[in-house]
């Protein structure tokens, strides 16, 4: 840990690496998202080594699930990247996927978040839009968090990007964050190592750390 300005600045993974300072997102690792991927259960199970490795280090955690609005609550932004994703014709084509209250929205069921932890809803790519988590994490006093779930491509990445403009420090977990789009996942990784705004690591590094190896 580096000091300036009166603060302590993190020099490596090691020195986030602790429950006052650190906390754990499971993003979307939802059964309709999942089923999407031809590696998805091989996801599932490096993500719930992190999150028991999280749990029993007592690291916060905190899961996101997103859904796409009814049809009659679905503007110009969700019907154009709805009709993109499912290279429909016309709005009528559309079917409206991952809705709330369906078996596709919900969580994987190996991961079922405990009573000591928080799942958040969202519209949004961001996890930090429109939901309390930015709120959530200044009032613990954490800094940083590690990200794990689906997809990197789509979600993690402007999760990560709006995250370090509200001051906080991403920690992705590479090997248990999936996704389909396997080009745009490396240029992902790429744009991590230019801009900067976020540590890369993977499972057995960051569970090592949580446990105090």
């Amino acid at each position: 840990m580096r000091q300036g300005n009166g603060l302590d600045i993190p020099d490596d993974l090691g020195d986030l690496c602790a429950p006052d300072r650190m906390a754990l997102i499971v993003y979307d690792m939802q059964v309709g998202v999942l089923g999407q991927l031809p590696d998805g259960q091989e996801v599932v199970e490096r993500v719930v080594r992190v999150v028991e490795a999280a749990r029993s280090a007592g690291y916060p955690v905190i899961f996101l699930r997103h859904f796409f609005p009814p049809r009659r609550l679905s503007g110009v932004y969700a019907m154009r990247l709805l009709m993109g994703w499912q290279h429909a014709e016309s709005i009528d084509d559309v079917q409206f996927i991952l809705q709330r209250d369906t078996p596709a929205f919900e969580l994987v069921p190996e991961l079922v978040p405990r009573e000591d932890e928080l799942v958040l809803d969202k519209m949004t790519m961001s996890a930090f839009e429109g939901t309390p988590l930015a709120a959530l994490l200044r009032d613990l006093k954490i800094g940083a968090y590690a990200i794990a779930g689906v997809a990197l491509e789509i979600g993690i990445v402007p999760t990560v990007a709006h995250s370090t403009d509200l001051g906080f420090v991403p920690v992705v977990i590479g090997d248990a964050c999936g996704g389909r789009d396997k080009e745009a996942m490396a240029r992902a990784y790429d744009e991590f190592t230019f801009q900067g705004n976020a540590l890369v690591t993977d499972v057995a590094t960051i569970t090592g750390l949580m446990a105090g190896n």
